[in-house]
């Protein structure tokens, strides 16, 4: 009898992407000189340290205390009694057990996360931005990769004659571009220019968005601020611009905050999208439709392997968010969310 093929039977959409050569090329260098170090071959250096992941705690730094701390309590609760963590770690551990249905963090959670942790992650929005948050509208996630693949799932349309298009900054991370193929949709790049900064360019947008037309449908664009990998941190300004841009052309803002508070340069300061887009006020803060990414991952937190984050929704039709509700209760997309107990706790 001949054998099926599994490789026959795997679905085209997974066939069709692959680590881009950039990263793969990257990776083989650096494994390379690592090899020759060991060696002995004189270098003039001792070490290669890998950055391309933006891993934190590989790179050295180390985790927050009291993180760490109210995660063990939570996980071994007899520590709530132990003075040799701090009272306001054990305190903390409390609350989200209380929260926990039979007091454990190994129960199942709601869909959409721990409310206690929805709210806390409101308050921070709503202090970080001057404008309150809806605790209906946040999704916690193990992180902001799996939050932009459950955004990619609901918008991307896998049938008719054109793939649908999202607009992604070139450079960023190979995953992105990955996810997108593996939804069935089409990258369409927009070019960030070290001569200018790496700053986004209206001009390039546009380009991109026209020279796609007709290729595919584009109805996204995916936007990193502060940029990754390039630092990038766009003024209050150029964000305005480019919602500016989303409400002529009618695209869904996908904006991944992640690295927020990694902004260094002297007087740069860090804007939402969603803080601009209230402060311009009627029609664009009303009907621009924005998807906000952030994650425990980087910052002074860089917890990369707890693999937390949230998703919040802004400006979506009401008659919209049940689907997208009932969406994210199914099975397959299930356990993106209530097996993340252990990442919501280092959130609060």
């Amino acid at each position: 009898m001949r054998s099926m093929s599994l490789l026959r039977e795997i679905t085209p959409k997974l066939k069709g992407f692959c680590v881009s050569a950039q990263d793969t090329g990257l990776h083989r260098c650096a494994g390379q000189i690592m090899a020759e170090i060991e060696q002995g071959l004189e270098k003039h250096y001792k070490e290669v340290l890998s950055v391309s992941s933006a891993d934190s705690h590989r790179m050295g730094l180390k985790p927050i205390t009291f993180t760490r701390q109210v995660l063990a309590a939570c996980f071994y609760p007899s520590l709530l009694n132990d003075e040799s963590i701090p009272l306001d770690a054990r305190e903390r551990a409390q609350r989200i057990l209380g929260e926990c249905e039979g007091g454990s963090i190994g129960s199942y959670t709601a869909e959409r996360g721990i409310k206690k942790i929805q709210a806390s992650i409101c308050k921070f929005i709503t202090k970080r931005d001057g404008v309150v948050s809806d605790p209906e509208n946040i999704y916690i996630t193990n992180g902001s990769q799996a939050s932009l693949i459950i955004v990619l799932k609901l918008l991307v349309q896998s049938e008719g004659s054109l793939k649908t298009g999202v607009l992604t900054p070139v450079p960023s991370h190979s995953t992105f571009s990955m996810a997108v193929a593996a939804q069935g949709g089409l990258v369409v790049p927009y070019y960030l220019r070290e001569e200018q900064g790496w700053a986004v360019q209206l001009e390039e947008l546009r380009r991109a968005l026209h020279t796609a037309r007709g290729q595919c449908n584009p109805t996204m664009l995916y936007v990193i601020n502060p940029g990754s990998p390039t630092g990038h941190v766009q003024s209050k300004d150029s964000i305005a611009e480019v919602i500016r841009f989303a409400a002529e052309e009618r695209l869904f803002l996908m904006v991944d905050e992640g690295h927020q508070d990694n902004v260094y340069g002297k007087g740069i300061e860090f804007y939402s999208y969603r803080r601009v887009l209230y402060e311009m006020g009627p029609p664009f803060s009303s009907t621009v439709e924005l998807a906000s990414f952030n994650s425990i991952s980087k910052s002074v937190i860089g917890e990369c392997g707890l693999r937390g984050g949230y998703l919040e929704l802004v400006n979506l039709d009401p008659l919209v968010i049940p689907y997208i509700y009932r969406f994210i209760s199914m099975n397959f997309l299930f356990l993106m969310f209530c097996k993340a107990a252990l990442r919501q706790c280092s959130l609060l």
